[in-house]
């Protein structure tokens, strides 16, 4: 009979393989947005060595961005019916092999292609992170866990542009812009030998066949909604942009009713519509939306410091790590708020954000940037403490068998918000102040558009407000 001594170390054992198991599953988180910041640095070399028309240098990063939105819920799903281990591993493998490609494309069109597969393999990937994350912590140790996993997306953001930089300057062999892709080789070569090792699989209660006709309904219903919200802007609007968004309301609801259907059959629908029905999912779904609308916030930025300021593109780098700084710094600060107020964490990260926000306004229209570091620091804090309380918001509400599809929600929410957030906040920046329009223009574009964002974040806190008092 084991004594308590054994009983002690077999616990401190499990705890420690859940830390390393961790460690393993936030490469899986810090993977694809860092991919996504780190390119931004690389355009103008890519441009240069493969010459591409600048119409065809967004396309590398937004076919990325289309791809992983209109997935993640389909890769959430994989992970539910076939094992999170597995879909893990066979993501970042898959992520490997995308990243290689772009990293030896000869061409732009095989740049594309390659980005393509990397939106679609980050997709399989990410979703299993948060998903195991919630089957293989305990709820004393989740607020940390999912802290940690907040963490890793305040660092993608600010090292992904700051490694990008890096990487190009140093010419690493001679490869110039081709690093920043070929730096996802080593990474991958380490986490899935660890994968293996480390990750137990788990998966949804019920084994079924994936829904083939769903996931191509909603992939057709999401690219019609994505693809004109990310190109219309750049590409002044055409006929064609807003065909497809008219198209991707109908689309939208067929994939809707289709799946209501499916599960009213008894059969296994990709999103259970019932699974919407848990206890204020909805709300918290709707607050996560308004939540992401800071994505624009660093694209504004960009051009009110180069424009506004008359600052160089390295200045504009600096400027923003306070911000950064600040993202680090929330989610650790986010498990010790949990302990004293609960689930209001969320929405008291959110107020903060709002305070930021509008500071950065006053200060832009007083025309005394030399004061924005603190508004900055104050948003990224903010952003930091409130997004591991709002994933545990959504995600808890889930029964444990749906993870994998919560966390493709929740995910695919974030995504989507961040291009409707860009088409509208960055529609109004570049109508207050287009193309030559002056340095006080953009001024004042700059804080319009931030106080728009900090409605937005206003709107998200009240929304995760009210579900926290629902949830006690």
């Amino acid at each position: 009979m084991p004594d308590g001594n054994s009983r002690m170390s077999e616990r401190t054992t499990h705890e420690t393989h859940r830390w390393l198991a961790l460690a393993v599953l936030l490469t899986g988180t810090l993977l694809p947005p860092l991919d996504f910041f780190i390119v931004n640095v690389a355009l103008p070399a890519i441009r240069t060595d493969l010459r591409a028309s600048s119409d065809v240098a967004q396309l590398v990063v937004s076919v990325y961005a289309t791809a992983y939105a209109v997935t993640l819920i389909l890769g959430g799903r994989l992970g539910d019916l076939y094992g999170r281990k597995r879909a893990f591993v066979g993501g970042m493998l898959g992520f490997a092999v995308a990243s290689a490609l772009c990293g030896w494309a000869p061409s732009p069109a095989v740049l594309i292609v390659g980005r393509l597969l990397q939106g679609v393999a980050a997709a399989v990937m990410a979703p299993q992170s948060l998903a195991s994350i919630h089957a293989l912590f305990p709820a004393a140790e989740k607020n940390r866990a999912l802290s940690l996993y907040g963490a890793t997306f305040g660092l993608a953001s600010v090292g992904g542009q700051l490694l990008g930089g890096v990487l190009v300057s140093a010419d690493v062999f001679g490869l110039g812009w081709r690093s920043v892709f070929l730096i996802n080789l080593p990474i991958v070569l380490l986490a899935v030998p660890a994968a293996l090792v480390l990750l137990r699989e788990s998966r949804g209660e019920r084994t079924a066949r994936l829904d083939v006709p769903g996931a191509l309904l909603l992939a057709t219903g999401l690219l019609a909604l994505v693809v004109p919200l990310i190109e219309g802007r750049e590409q002044h609007w055409p006929w064609w942009c807003v065909a497809l968004l008219i198209a991707s309301g109908p689309l939208l609801v067929s994939f809707w009713r289709f799946e209501r259907r499916q599960e009213r059959l008894g059969s296994t629908p990709l999103v259970y519509p019932s699974l919407l029905k848990a206890r204020g999912l909805q709300r918290s779904l709707a607050a996560t939306f308004f939540f992401y609308w800071l994505a624009p916030f660093f694209l504004v930025f960009a051009v009110y410091e180069q424009i506004g300021l008359g600052h160089d593109a390295l200045a504009t780098g600096l400027a923003i790590l306070p911000l950064g700084v600040g993202f680090l710094l929330g989610p650790l600060c986010s498990p010790r708020l949990a302990k004293r107020v609960g689930a209001r964490t969320a929405a008291l990260g959110m107020l903060c954000e709002v305070l930021g926000a509008l500071a950065a306004c006053l200060l832009a229209l007083a025309q005394a940037p030399a004061w924005l570091p603190a508004p900055l620091f104050l948003i990224g804090l903010g952003q930091g403490i409130a997004l591991p309380a709002l994933v545990r918001l959504n995600v808890d509400q889930v029964d444990p068998r749906w993870a994998g599809l919560a966390a493709g929600l929740v995910s695919a929410t974030l995504q989507i918000s961040a291009a409707v957030a860009t088409a509208l906040v960055g529609g109004l920046f570049f109508t207050l102040a287009p193309d030559g329009g002056g340095a006080r223009l953009a001024q004042v574009g700059f804080a319009l558009a931030t106080l728009a964002i900090g409605a937005a974040l206003a709107l998200a806190a009240a929304l995760s407000w009210r579900q926290a008092r629902i949830q006690g």
